[in-house]
Protein backbone atom coordinates (compact mmCIF):
# COMPACT_ATOMS: atom_id res chain seq x y z
CA UNK A 1 0.00 0.00 0.00
CA UNK A 2 2.89 2.40 0.93
CA UNK A 3 4.49 1.51 -2.39
CA UNK A 4 1.80 2.18 -4.36
CA UNK A 5 0.85 5.78 -2.36
CA UNK A 6 4.50 6.25 -3.28
CA UNK A 7 4.14 5.53 -6.91
CA UNK A 8 1.18 7.77 -7.52
CA UNK A 9 2.52 10.56 -5.57
CA UNK A 10 5.99 10.33 -7.62
CA UNK A 11 3.86 10.35 -11.05
CA UNK A 12 1.94 13.13 -10.11
CA UNK A 13 5.58 15.02 -8.93
CA UNK A 14 6.84 14.33 -12.69
CA UNK A 15 3.87 14.96 -14.23
CA UNK A 16 4.10 18.24 -12.08
CA UNK A 17 7.44 18.55 -13.45
CA UNK A 18 6.44 18.68 -16.99
CA UNK A 19 3.01 20.84 -17.11
CA UNK A 20 4.89 23.99 -17.73
CA UNK A 21 5.52 23.07 -21.32
CA UNK A 22 2.63 22.11 -21.88
CA UNK A 23 0.60 25.04 -19.76
CA UNK A 24 3.51 27.41 -20.86
CA UNK A 25 3.18 29.05 -17.55
CA UNK A 26 6.34 29.21 -14.68
CA UNK A 27 7.47 30.90 -11.74
CA UNK A 28 10.47 33.18 -11.26
CA UNK A 29 13.93 31.14 -11.47
CA UNK A 30 12.42 27.85 -12.35
CA UNK A 31 14.44 25.95 -15.19
CA UNK A 32 13.33 26.36 -19.11
CA UNK A 33 14.97 23.79 -21.21
CA UNK A 34 16.16 24.70 -24.28
CA UNK A 35 15.57 22.12 -27.07
CA UNK A 36 18.33 21.84 -29.89
CA UNK A 37 16.87 20.01 -32.99
CA UNK A 38 18.63 19.99 -36.49
CA UNK A 39 21.48 21.56 -38.30
CA UNK A 40 21.62 21.58 -41.99
CA UNK A 41 22.25 23.97 -45.31
CA UNK A 42 20.05 27.00 -46.05
CA UNK A 43 19.84 26.41 -49.39
CA UNK A 44 18.49 23.01 -48.83
CA UNK A 45 16.26 22.89 -45.80
CA UNK A 46 15.10 19.08 -46.79
CA UNK A 47 19.02 18.36 -45.89
CA UNK A 48 18.87 18.10 -41.90
CA UNK A 49 20.96 16.84 -39.58
CA UNK A 50 21.41 16.38 -35.58
CA UNK A 51 22.41 19.36 -34.05
CA UNK A 52 25.33 17.43 -32.26
CA UNK A 53 26.51 15.91 -35.42
CA UNK A 54 28.74 18.82 -35.80
CA UNK A 55 31.68 19.39 -33.29
CA UNK A 56 29.43 21.82 -30.90
CA UNK A 57 29.82 21.92 -26.71
CA UNK A 58 28.12 17.98 -26.11
CA UNK A 59 25.96 17.63 -22.91
CA UNK A 60 26.95 15.23 -20.26
CA UNK A 61 23.99 13.21 -21.40
CA UNK A 62 21.97 12.82 -24.31
CA UNK A 63 18.24 13.59 -23.39
CA UNK A 64 16.02 13.69 -26.42
CA UNK A 65 12.40 14.43 -26.40
CA UNK A 66 9.85 11.57 -27.64
CA UNK A 67 8.24 12.99 -30.66
CA UNK A 68 4.66 12.68 -32.05
CA UNK A 69 3.44 10.93 -35.08
CA UNK A 70 3.71 14.37 -37.10
CA UNK A 71 6.95 15.38 -35.71
CA UNK A 72 8.67 12.05 -36.26
CA UNK A 73 6.97 12.47 -39.86
CA UNK A 74 8.49 16.31 -40.17
CA UNK A 75 11.97 15.26 -39.41
CA UNK A 76 12.27 16.52 -35.41
CA UNK A 77 14.82 15.22 -33.30
CA UNK A 78 14.90 17.46 -30.13
CA UNK A 79 17.45 16.55 -27.83
CA UNK A 80 18.05 18.74 -24.08
CA UNK A 81 20.98 21.25 -24.94
CA UNK A 82 23.54 22.55 -21.73
CA UNK A 83 22.10 26.18 -21.80
CA UNK A 84 20.85 26.63 -18.60
CA UNK A 85 18.12 28.83 -18.59
CA UNK A 86 16.00 30.48 -15.51
CA UNK A 87 12.57 32.52 -16.07
CA UNK A 88 13.52 35.92 -15.65
CA UNK A 89 16.84 35.53 -14.33
CA UNK A 90 19.17 37.49 -16.60
CA UNK A 91 22.90 35.66 -17.50
CA UNK A 92 25.60 37.23 -18.57
CA UNK A 93 28.58 35.33 -20.32
CA UNK A 94 27.87 32.45 -19.06
CA UNK A 95 30.40 29.30 -20.28
CA UNK A 96 28.96 26.26 -21.60
CA UNK A 97 32.51 24.85 -21.81
CA UNK A 98 35.53 25.72 -22.43
CA UNK A 99 38.43 23.90 -25.54
CA UNK A 100 41.37 24.90 -23.89
CA UNK A 101 43.65 22.19 -26.65
CA UNK A 102 42.00 23.74 -29.30
CA UNK A 103 40.03 22.26 -32.07
CA UNK A 104 40.71 19.25 -33.80
CA UNK A 105 42.06 19.07 -37.81
CA UNK A 106 38.71 16.93 -38.11
CA UNK A 107 36.21 19.26 -35.95
CA UNK A 108 37.70 22.23 -38.42
CA UNK A 109 36.86 20.63 -41.46
CA UNK A 110 33.43 19.92 -40.27
CA UNK A 111 33.03 23.23 -39.32
CA UNK A 112 34.36 24.74 -42.18
CA UNK A 113 32.70 22.88 -44.46
CA UNK A 114 29.25 23.84 -42.58
CA UNK A 115 30.23 27.88 -42.82
CA UNK A 116 30.87 27.00 -46.54
CA UNK A 117 27.42 25.47 -47.14
CA UNK A 118 25.60 27.83 -44.69
CA UNK A 119 24.52 25.70 -42.38
CA UNK A 120 21.36 26.86 -40.04
CA UNK A 121 20.30 25.24 -36.77
CA UNK A 122 16.71 25.34 -34.63
CA UNK A 123 16.73 25.45 -31.34
CA UNK A 124 13.09 25.80 -29.25
CA UNK A 125 12.57 27.34 -25.82
CA UNK A 126 8.50 27.06 -24.62
CA UNK A 127 7.49 25.55 -28.33
CA UNK A 128 9.01 28.75 -30.13
CA UNK A 129 11.19 28.26 -32.91
CA UNK A 130 14.55 29.76 -32.91
CA UNK A 131 16.81 29.86 -35.94
CA UNK A 132 20.46 31.13 -36.30
CA UNK A 133 23.87 30.08 -38.56
CA UNK A 134 26.51 28.41 -37.30
CA UNK A 135 28.84 31.05 -38.78
CA UNK A 136 30.02 32.94 -42.14
CA UNK A 137 33.61 34.04 -43.81
CA UNK A 138 35.42 30.70 -42.34
CA UNK A 139 34.59 31.63 -38.86
CA UNK A 140 32.22 30.57 -36.06
CA UNK A 141 29.64 31.90 -33.70
CA UNK A 142 30.54 30.93 -30.21
CA UNK A 143 28.60 33.46 -28.01
CA UNK A 144 24.73 33.44 -28.25
CA UNK A 145 22.39 35.69 -26.69
CA UNK A 146 18.87 35.30 -26.39
CA UNK A 147 16.08 38.08 -25.50
CA UNK A 148 13.42 36.53 -23.80
CA UNK A 149 9.97 38.79 -24.04
CA UNK A 150 7.65 38.18 -21.19
CA UNK A 151 3.99 38.83 -20.22
CA UNK A 152 3.75 37.96 -16.28
CA UNK A 153 4.12 34.10 -16.18
CA UNK A 154 4.21 33.51 -19.74
CA UNK A 155 6.92 33.47 -22.46
CA UNK A 156 5.85 35.70 -26.20
CA UNK A 157 9.24 36.12 -28.01
CA UNK A 158 12.62 34.64 -28.23
CA UNK A 159 15.06 36.51 -30.42
CA UNK A 160 18.83 35.08 -30.66
CA UNK A 161 21.62 37.40 -31.51
CA UNK A 162 24.86 35.58 -32.55
CA UNK A 163 28.48 37.29 -31.58
CA UNK A 164 32.00 36.84 -30.80
CA UNK A 165 33.21 35.19 -34.49
CA UNK A 166 36.18 32.58 -33.93
CA UNK A 167 38.26 31.94 -36.99
CA UNK A 168 38.81 28.43 -37.56
CA UNK A 169 41.74 26.71 -37.35
CA UNK A 170 43.57 24.23 -35.29
CA UNK A 171 44.81 24.12 -32.08
CA UNK A 172 43.57 27.83 -30.81
CA UNK A 173 41.54 27.52 -27.95
CA UNK A 174 38.01 29.11 -27.41
CA UNK A 175 34.89 29.32 -25.19
CA UNK A 176 31.42 28.37 -25.96
CA UNK A 177 28.73 31.34 -23.97
CA UNK A 178 25.81 32.64 -23.90
CA UNK A 179 23.54 34.99 -22.13
CA UNK A 180 20.07 36.21 -21.05
CA UNK A 181 18.14 38.95 -21.27
CA UNK A 182 14.80 39.03 -19.86
CA UNK A 183 12.34 41.96 -21.26
CA UNK A 184 8.32 42.70 -20.84
CA UNK A 185 5.82 42.96 -22.94
CA UNK A 186 2.47 43.60 -23.52
CA UNK A 187 1.47 41.49 -26.43
CA UNK A 188 -0.86 38.57 -25.43
CA UNK A 189 -0.14 35.27 -25.42
CA UNK A 190 -2.14 34.32 -28.10
CA UNK A 191 -0.51 36.66 -30.70
CA UNK A 192 3.16 35.51 -30.11
CA UNK A 193 3.40 32.96 -33.46
CA UNK A 194 1.93 36.07 -35.10
CA UNK A 195 5.37 37.61 -35.92
CA UNK A 196 6.54 34.12 -37.61
CA UNK A 197 3.53 35.13 -40.16
CA UNK A 198 4.93 38.47 -40.89
CA UNK A 199 1.53 40.41 -40.76
CA UNK A 200 3.43 43.43 -41.88
CA UNK A 201 5.56 42.45 -44.88
CA UNK A 202 1.73 41.78 -46.54
CA UNK A 203 0.20 44.86 -45.09
CA UNK A 204 -0.19 47.27 -48.20
CA UNK A 205 0.47 44.11 -50.64
CA UNK A 206 -2.58 42.81 -51.07
CA UNK A 207 -5.64 44.36 -52.78
CA UNK A 208 -8.81 42.83 -51.54
CA UNK A 209 -11.01 45.41 -54.15
CA UNK A 210 -9.24 43.84 -56.73
CA UNK A 211 -9.77 40.35 -56.02
CA UNK A 212 -12.67 40.57 -54.88
CA UNK A 213 -13.45 42.58 -58.42
CA UNK A 214 -11.76 39.37 -59.91
CA UNK A 215 -13.34 36.99 -58.01
CA UNK A 216 -17.07 38.39 -59.53
CA UNK A 217 -16.29 38.44 -62.73
CA UNK A 218 -15.28 35.16 -63.12
CA UNK A 219 -18.43 33.52 -61.56
CA UNK A 220 -20.38 35.88 -63.82
CA UNK A 221 -18.23 34.56 -66.77
CA UNK A 222 -18.50 30.94 -65.76
CA UNK A 223 -22.63 31.19 -64.77
CA UNK A 224 -23.17 32.91 -68.21
CA UNK A 225 -20.98 29.93 -70.35
CA UNK A 226 -22.67 27.68 -68.02
CA UNK A 227 -26.17 28.65 -68.98
CA UNK A 228 -25.74 29.08 -72.65
CA UNK A 229 -24.44 24.90 -72.47
CA UNK A 230 -27.45 24.03 -70.82
CA UNK A 231 -29.72 25.36 -72.57
CA UNK A 232 -27.44 24.01 -76.21
CA UNK A 233 -27.01 20.39 -74.36
CA UNK A 234 -31.07 20.52 -72.80
CA UNK A 235 -32.51 18.67 -76.08
CA UNK A 236 -29.48 16.69 -76.60
CA UNK A 237 -29.57 14.84 -73.31
CA UNK A 238 -33.21 14.80 -73.34
CA UNK A 239 -33.33 13.56 -76.90
CA UNK A 240 -29.80 10.54 -75.77
CA UNK A 241 -32.03 9.70 -72.63
CA UNK A 242 -34.79 7.74 -75.18
CA UNK A 243 -34.61 4.32 -76.93
CA UNK A 244 -33.69 5.14 -80.33
CA UNK A 245 -36.72 2.53 -80.96
CA UNK A 246 -39.23 5.55 -79.67
CA UNK A 247 -37.88 8.15 -82.06
CA UNK A 248 -39.78 8.24 -85.57
CA UNK A 249 -39.94 10.39 -88.66
CA UNK A 250 -37.39 13.56 -88.52
CA UNK A 251 -36.49 12.65 -84.95
CA UNK A 252 -35.02 9.42 -85.77
CA UNK A 253 -33.16 11.18 -88.70
CA UNK A 254 -31.81 13.98 -86.32
CA UNK A 255 -30.36 10.73 -83.99
CA UNK A 256 -27.90 10.49 -86.53
CA UNK A 257 -25.59 13.35 -85.52
CA UNK A 258 -22.02 13.34 -86.34
CA UNK A 259 -18.76 14.61 -84.16
CA UNK A 260 -19.22 13.98 -80.23
CA UNK A 261 -22.95 13.04 -80.17
CA UNK A 262 -21.72 9.53 -82.23
CA UNK A 263 -20.82 8.40 -79.06
CA UNK A 264 -23.02 9.63 -76.62
CA UNK A 265 -23.85 5.63 -75.98
CA UNK A 266 -20.18 4.98 -74.94
CA UNK A 267 -19.68 7.29 -72.84
CA UNK A 268 -21.06 5.33 -69.60
CA UNK A 269 -20.05 1.69 -70.53
CA UNK A 270 -17.90 -0.23 -68.67
CA UNK A 271 -14.33 0.57 -69.06
CA UNK A 272 -11.86 -2.31 -69.58
CA UNK A 273 -10.22 -2.19 -65.98
CA UNK A 274 -13.16 -1.55 -63.60
CA UNK A 275 -11.30 -2.37 -60.84
CA UNK A 276 -8.43 -0.51 -60.99
CA UNK A 277 -10.27 2.72 -62.37
CA UNK A 278 -13.17 1.93 -60.00
CA UNK A 279 -10.23 2.00 -57.15
CA UNK A 280 -8.52 5.15 -58.68
CA UNK A 281 -11.78 6.79 -58.88
CA UNK A 282 -12.37 6.44 -54.87
CA UNK A 283 -8.49 7.19 -54.01
CA UNK A 284 -9.27 10.38 -55.51
CA UNK A 285 -12.27 11.59 -54.08
CA UNK A 286 -10.74 10.97 -50.94
CA UNK A 287 -7.59 12.68 -51.32
CA UNK A 288 -9.95 15.49 -52.78
CA UNK A 289 -11.82 16.02 -50.00
CA UNK A 290 -8.80 15.10 -47.54
CA UNK A 291 -7.20 17.91 -48.80
CA UNK A 292 -10.16 20.14 -48.43
CA UNK A 293 -10.59 19.71 -45.17
CA UNK A 294 -6.44 20.01 -43.69
CA UNK A 295 -6.70 23.30 -45.89
CA UNK A 296 -9.82 25.00 -43.39
CA UNK A 297 -8.12 22.83 -40.58
CA UNK A 298 -4.53 25.27 -41.07
CA UNK A 299 -6.59 28.26 -41.90
CA UNK A 300 -9.01 27.55 -38.89
CA UNK A 301 -5.79 26.46 -36.39
CA UNK A 302 -2.38 26.40 -38.09
CA UNK A 303 0.04 29.22 -35.57
CA UNK A 304 -2.97 30.76 -34.26
CA UNK A 305 -3.73 28.55 -31.33
CA UNK A 306 -1.53 29.44 -28.39
CA UNK A 307 -0.88 25.97 -27.36
CA UNK A 308 0.26 24.45 -31.24
CA UNK A 309 2.99 22.49 -31.44
CA UNK A 310 5.05 21.32 -34.29
CA UNK A 311 3.32 18.30 -36.68
CA UNK A 312 -0.23 18.88 -35.96
CA UNK A 313 -0.87 19.60 -39.36
CA UNK A 314 0.97 16.25 -40.85
CA UNK A 315 -0.85 14.39 -37.85
CA UNK A 316 -4.40 15.92 -38.59
CA UNK A 317 -3.59 14.65 -42.31
CA UNK A 318 -2.92 11.61 -41.12
CA UNK A 319 -6.05 11.19 -38.79
CA UNK A 320 -8.38 12.65 -41.59
CA UNK A 321 -6.99 10.78 -44.30
CA UNK A 322 -7.76 7.40 -41.83
CA UNK A 323 -11.24 8.74 -41.31
CA UNK A 324 -11.74 9.49 -44.78
CA UNK A 325 -11.46 6.35 -46.04
CA UNK A 326 -14.96 6.08 -45.73
CA UNK A 327 -15.83 8.73 -48.55
CA UNK A 328 -12.92 6.14 -51.00
CA UNK A 329 -14.84 2.78 -50.14
CA UNK A 330 -18.53 4.74 -50.97
CA UNK A 331 -17.31 6.24 -54.45
CA UNK A 332 -15.52 3.09 -55.81
CA UNK A 333 -17.66 0.29 -54.38
CA UNK A 334 -20.68 2.45 -56.04
CA UNK A 335 -18.69 2.82 -58.99
CA UNK A 336 -17.88 -0.49 -59.35
CA UNK A 337 -21.93 -1.60 -58.58
CA UNK A 338 -22.85 0.40 -60.83
CA UNK A 339 -21.14 -1.17 -63.54
CA UNK A 340 -22.75 -4.57 -62.30
CA UNK A 341 -19.28 -5.31 -61.02
CA UNK A 342 -18.97 -9.24 -59.82
CA UNK A 343 -15.97 -9.19 -57.60
CA UNK A 344 -16.13 -6.13 -54.60
CA UNK A 345 -14.17 -7.28 -52.50
CA UNK A 346 -10.61 -6.93 -55.04
CA UNK A 347 -12.47 -3.39 -55.72
CA UNK A 348 -12.38 -2.75 -52.04
CA UNK A 349 -8.61 -3.61 -51.33
CA UNK A 350 -7.66 -2.28 -54.11
CA UNK A 351 -9.00 0.93 -53.01
CA UNK A 352 -7.32 0.43 -49.39
CA UNK A 353 -3.90 -0.35 -50.88
CA UNK A 354 -3.38 1.87 -53.82
CA UNK A 355 -2.12 5.00 -52.39
CA UNK A 356 -1.10 3.96 -48.61
CA UNK A 357 1.55 1.23 -50.82
CA UNK A 358 2.68 3.15 -52.95
CA UNK A 359 3.23 5.71 -50.52
CA UNK A 360 4.87 3.36 -48.18
CA UNK A 361 6.91 1.73 -50.95
CA UNK A 362 8.25 5.03 -52.05
CA UNK A 363 9.34 6.18 -47.79
CA UNK A 364 10.42 2.32 -47.55
CA UNK A 365 13.09 3.25 -50.83
CA UNK A 366 13.86 6.92 -49.27
CA UNK A 367 14.63 5.45 -45.69
CA UNK A 368 17.75 4.11 -47.24
CA UNK A 369 19.25 6.92 -48.34
CA UNK A 370 18.34 9.29 -45.44
CA UNK A 371 19.93 6.68 -43.17
CA UNK A 372 23.05 5.99 -45.07
CA UNK A 373 23.36 9.84 -44.99
CA UNK A 374 23.18 10.17 -41.26
CA UNK A 375 19.74 12.58 -42.13
CA UNK A 376 16.80 13.67 -40.21
CA UNK A 377 14.30 13.14 -42.91
CA UNK A 378 13.96 9.15 -42.29
CA UNK A 379 10.97 8.32 -40.74
CA UNK A 380 11.97 5.58 -37.81
CA UNK A 381 10.89 2.51 -37.84
CA UNK A 382 8.48 2.92 -34.77
CA UNK A 383 6.65 5.38 -36.82
CA UNK A 384 6.11 3.25 -39.76
CA UNK A 385 5.06 0.58 -38.05
CA UNK A 386 2.71 2.75 -35.88
CA UNK A 387 1.18 4.08 -39.26
CA UNK A 388 0.97 0.44 -40.71
CA UNK A 389 -1.76 -0.30 -37.36
CA UNK A 390 -3.31 2.94 -38.30
CA UNK A 391 -4.52 1.99 -41.68
CA UNK A 392 -4.75 -1.72 -40.69
CA UNK A 393 -7.00 -1.34 -37.47
CA UNK A 394 -8.91 2.04 -38.78
CA UNK A 395 -8.53 3.09 -42.23
CA UNK A 396 -9.21 -0.83 -43.55
CA UNK A 397 -12.18 -0.83 -41.88
CA UNK A 398 -13.55 2.79 -42.43
CA UNK A 399 -12.74 1.39 -46.64
CA UNK A 400 -14.92 -1.54 -46.11
CA UNK A 401 -17.44 0.22 -44.19
CA UNK A 402 -17.82 2.35 -46.93
CA UNK A 403 -17.85 0.15 -50.02
CA UNK A 404 -20.88 -1.66 -48.24
CA UNK A 405 -22.42 1.56 -48.08
CA UNK A 406 -21.59 2.38 -51.59
CA UNK A 407 -23.08 -0.80 -53.12
CA UNK A 408 -26.23 -0.45 -51.07
CA UNK A 409 -27.20 3.20 -51.46
CA UNK A 410 -25.31 4.60 -55.08
CA UNK A 411 -24.67 1.27 -56.84
CA UNK A 412 -27.82 1.60 -58.58
CA UNK A 413 -27.05 2.98 -62.16
CA UNK A 414 -28.74 6.06 -62.94
CA UNK A 415 -27.27 7.66 -66.13
CA UNK A 416 -28.09 10.64 -68.15
CA UNK A 417 -28.31 8.31 -71.17
CA UNK A 418 -28.81 5.44 -72.85
CA UNK A 419 -25.56 3.14 -73.18
CA UNK A 420 -24.92 1.17 -76.10
CA UNK A 421 -24.86 -2.54 -75.36
CA UNK A 422 -21.71 -2.77 -78.10
CA UNK A 423 -19.01 -0.43 -78.61
CA UNK A 424 -18.83 1.98 -81.73
CA UNK A 425 -16.42 1.24 -83.95
CA UNK A 426 -14.28 4.28 -84.32
CA UNK A 427 -12.18 4.04 -87.65
CA UNK A 428 -8.13 4.71 -87.08
CA UNK A 429 -6.97 7.58 -88.64
CA UNK A 430 -4.01 7.48 -91.15
CA UNK A 431 -0.59 8.49 -90.37
CA UNK A 432 -0.81 12.10 -92.12
CA UNK A 433 -4.20 12.73 -90.12
CA UNK A 434 -2.77 12.33 -86.56
CA UNK A 435 -0.29 15.34 -87.16
CA UNK A 436 -3.15 17.43 -86.37
CA UNK A 437 -3.83 20.98 -88.22
CA UNK A 438 0.15 22.30 -87.83
CA UNK A 439 1.40 18.62 -89.68
CA UNK A 440 -1.02 19.27 -92.23
CA UNK A 441 0.13 22.85 -92.73
CA UNK A 442 3.51 20.92 -93.11
CA UNK A 443 2.42 18.42 -95.62
CA UNK A 444 0.42 21.05 -97.80
CA UNK A 445 3.83 23.70 -97.15
CA UNK A 446 6.24 20.52 -99.01
CA UNK A 447 3.81 20.05 -101.60
CA UNK A 448 3.74 23.84 -102.39
CA UNK A 449 7.37 24.03 -103.19
CA UNK A 450 7.29 20.51 -104.40
CA UNK A 451 5.27 21.75 -107.44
Amino acid sequence: MKLTLLGIILSLFVLQLQADEKTHTYTNGETITLWANKVGPYRNPQETYEYYSLPFCRPNEIIDRSEGLGEALSGYELIKSNFKILFKTDLNDEVICEVKEGLTQAQVDSFREAVKNQYWFEFFLDELPIWGLVGEDDSIWTHKQFVIKTNQNRIIEVTLHQSKAFKLKTGAPLSWTYSVKWENTDADFEERFDRYLDDKFFEHQIHWFSIFNSFMMVIFLVGLVSIILMRTLRKDISRFAKDLDDLEGVEAEMAEESGWKQVHGDVFRTPPHLTLFSALLGTGTQLLVLVLIVILLAISFYHNHPFYRRGTIVTAFIVMYSLTSFVAGYVSGSHYQSHSGKNWKKCMIYTAVIFPGFVFTLAFLLNFVAVGYGSLAHIPLSTMFIMLLLWVFVAFPITFAGTIVGRNLGGKPDFPCRVNPMPKTIPAKRPYQVMGARGSWWCTSIRFHFH
